[in-house]
């Protein structure tokens, strides 16, 4: 498969994850308000929240690896064998030691202290939120520890889109199965068990047919090294730390607030927050299929085909991701009453300003993708401090003063930051090796944020005037796109051509 097929199958099914996860998100909030009240369903959501950050460090190790796994290629298997196995040893030490401190937080007696506002009906629901954590600490021993860097590895041979579209399977079944479970009147332990489950059974024939492909390019268990294992988790920590710290700034955002709005304030935070969580992840999953191609265009020091992938991710944000936030943002008040069953008030600005966040994220993908894919370890590490800093300190300050959107303002002032220290670390590694950052195009980029946080604000303060100021300013981001579009290598526009000749062939 060559190169665009490659990206181009990988990001068909990064939006069709987009997609599921979306419309999962949408149908789900009724379902879980019709049978669970708005503090069991923040409760399961911080409770998420918490498992997410407990898998972080063994997350960053796995997320090393993967660009270790890429630096080796595939033309070495007994050293790729050597690197994966002692990989493996390293990842399942981690899973055990988290199952280890989530027995540390159940003797402590942390999730009682975290949601001080639980009346005395919900505070026996501590006792189900420590099991549904440890059974998902047990389903990351059991499915994500090895298994995660079996599916990393199969970038390395071209097989990202396979992993991606099981990937579409498996998450789909994790978003449904609880859902289902809730229907037939689970309560919040009984839904964790049957998500647990779920993803052990899903999970089952990814790992055969991983474990097949491998075999096929002659990659295979054997004796792990601790000595490499060893070296390759100590540095690996700094990106571990960097990726808990990220969690504690996006999903980590919901525990720090929980003793401050409670757990109905963190179900209105989280319903509010849906779709800006859903565009992240889809961001994030963006820039997978271009990370392999995008690697070997800067070791080549190819500065026209570096520029085809950072407009590839820049096309995305003022084509799609910008236009679309005005969009909702103008009719998502008159959904959200019915949405949330009437049981959660919506705040404008917080979806506003987390919209926002969308897309300073967006604009950065360039230059996260430069510092990471090159493992720049100690500047990601410096800027997770810094954005984490700002995050945790805003919602300290701001939420006590603003009330919610507060948290909104944190997390925003927050993305900036980690936006140009990323943007200027990215610039001058590409200085450095010979490379240039594009800056005509990042400006254009730029001005389809001002413009759409301008738009945002105006339909805002002048409701009456919503749909004048939405068609104003789309017609406004129109022209910009069509200003960005002639800044477009040559390459990337016979590229973009290609995939979209290609694409309306198969259909």
């Amino acid at each position: 498969m060559s190169a665009s097929k490659r990206i181009l199958s990988g990001t068909i099914a990064s939006w069709v994850q987009i997609a599921v996860a979306m419309s999962a998100q949408i149908l789900l909030v009724p379902l879980y308000l019709s049978f669970w009240d708005a503090a069991t369903y923040g409760l399961w959501l911080a409770v998420l929240s918490f498992s997410s950050l407990l898998s972080a460090f063994d997350l960053g190790f796995q997320e090393y690896m993967n660009y270790e796994f890429l630096k080796l290629g595939g033309q070495l298997p007994k050293k790729m064998s050597k690197l994966l196995s002692s990989g493996m040893m390293v990842a399942i030490v981690l899973g055990l030691i988290q199952i280890a401190v989530v027995l540390l937080i159940y003797w402590l007696d942390v999730l009682p202290m975290i949601f001080k506002d639980l009346g005395s009906s919900l505070r026996g629901k501590a006792i189900q939120a420590f099991y549904v954590l440890f059974i998902q600490s047990i389903v990351w021993l059991l499915c994500n520890t090895a298994g995660g860097l079996l599916n990393r590895i199969m970038a390395t041979y071209g097989y990202y889109p396979r992993m991606a579209w099981w990937g579409v399977v498996t998450n789909t079944m994790l978003l449904v199965s609880p859902a289902i479970a809730v229907v037939f009147g689970a309560d919040l332990l009984t839904a964790g068990v049957v998500m647990g489950a779920a993803k052990v059974a899903f999970d089952i024939p990814v790992w055969f047919d991983m474990l097949r492909l491998l075999k096929k390019h002659k990659v295979k268990l054997v004796k792990p090294s601790f000595e490499l294992g060893w070296s390759s988790f100590c540095r690996s920590t700094n990106l571990s730390a960097t990726g808990f710290l990220e969690n504690v700034r996006q999903q980590g955002a919901r525990l720090i607030m929980s003793p401050i709005i409670g757990a109905t304030g963190i179900a209105v935070f989280s319903t509010i927050r849906t779709g800006s969580n859903v565009a992240l992840q889809g961001l994030r999953t963006i820039i997978n299929p271009l990370m392999p191609e995008l690697m070997t265009f800067l070791h080549k020091r190819d500065q026209e085909r570096t520029e085809v992938a950072f407009s590839t991710l820049w096309v995305v944000t003022i084509a799609v991701i910008a236009p679309c936030l005005l969009v909702v943002q103008t009719f998502m008040p008159i959904i959200y009453h019915a949405w949330t069953r009437g049981k959660l008030s919506f705040d404008s600005w917080l979806f506003a300003l987390l919209s926002l966040s969308v897309l300073i994220y967006a604009l950065s993908q360039p230059g996260i993708a430069v510092v990471k894919g090159n493992n720049l370890l100690k500047p990601q590490l410096m800027i997770s401090i810094m954005s984490a800093i700002i995050a945790v300190l805003g919602i300290f300050i701001l939420v006590p003063v603003y009330g919610i959107k507060g948290a909104g303002m944190a997390l925003l002032l927050s993305e900036i930051a980690a936006s140009v220290a990323f943007t200027k670390i990215a610039g001058k590694w590409l200085e450095d090796a010979g490379l240039r950052w594009p800056q005509r195009g990042f400006r254009i980029a730029l001005s389809s944020v001002a413009l759409t946080s301008l738009g945002l604000v105006a339909m805002i303060i002048s409701p009456k005037y919503e749909l004048l100021t939405l068609c104003i300013f789309l017609l406004l981001l129109g022209y910009n796109f069509y200003r960005y579009w002639l800044t477009l290598p040559q390459l990337a526009v016979v590229k973009a051509k290609a995939i979209l000749s290609g694409f309306g062939s198969k259909n």
